[in-house]
């Protein structure tokens, strides 16, 4: 689970085969956990990081904050009331550790959040210091339809969060359907498709609402 170069040391000559608008990273860091992993991992992405701005290609950071034993303990391991009560503190800890560490992306990928003024705060952590062109989006974590769409109006209704990435909700069913001769590879791709025009729907409604 430890964030590495996936071609090692070759991790720009990648990167330079493919020259891409935007460069990912996937990120498991919880700022009350390893200490001596979190920085090993901030070591890299800095790296990643300051190569990144010099060759001025774009930065996505997903931040996926995974409970602790004891952080769970702390809610009776209730994962819901952990993502309520815990992660939104945690998350901005962890934005503002990686941001002094010189980690410093330009759009965010986050986990959902319920509550809206979780949203602001996350907005305000990821913009400090003049960082004021810093994105965020929210990600579907492959969770049920309605905790998506709770997702996506709490963070549409916030500056700063500019868009969304839901991928398993909107494909996983149509493929299984497909796997299971239900329906055909066209029907497939039609719902998937009505299920991205229905975020987008979702997402702008609650943006200008």
């Amino acid at each position: 689970e430890e964030f590495e170069f996936a071609y090692g040391e070759d991790f720009a000559q990648h990167i330079e085969a493919f020259h891409p608008t935007f460069a990912k990273v996937l990120v498991r860091y919880n700022p009350e956990g390893d200490a001596a992993l979190n920085q090993r991992q901030a070591s890299r992405l800095k790296r990643l990081s300051d190569y990144l701005h010099q060759t001025e290609t774009l930065f996505m950071f997903e931040l996926l904050v995974p409970a602790s034993p004891m952080q769970l303990e702390q809610v009776e391991g209730d994962t819901n009331a952990y993502d309520l009560q815990l992660r939104p503190r945690l998350m901005m800890q962890t934005i503002q550790a990686l941001q002094d560490d010189g980690v410093e992306p330009d759009v965010w990928k986050i986990e959902g959040l319920d509550r809206q003024e979780d949203c602001v705060k996350l907005v305000e952590v990821a913009r400090r210091g003049g960082r004021n062109t810093v994105g965020l989006i929210v990600l579907g974590r492959g969770a049920e339809r309605d905790r998506v769409v709770r997702w996506l109006k709490t963070a549409a209704s916030v500056p700063g969060f500019i868009g969304f990435a839901v991928g398993r909700t909107s494909f996983w069913q149509p493929l299984v359907d497909v796997e299971a001769k239900r329906i055909s590879q066209e029907e497939a791709a039609t719902h998937i498709a009505h299920n991205f025009e229905e975020w987008i729907r979702l997402f702008e409604e609650a943006r200008s609402a």
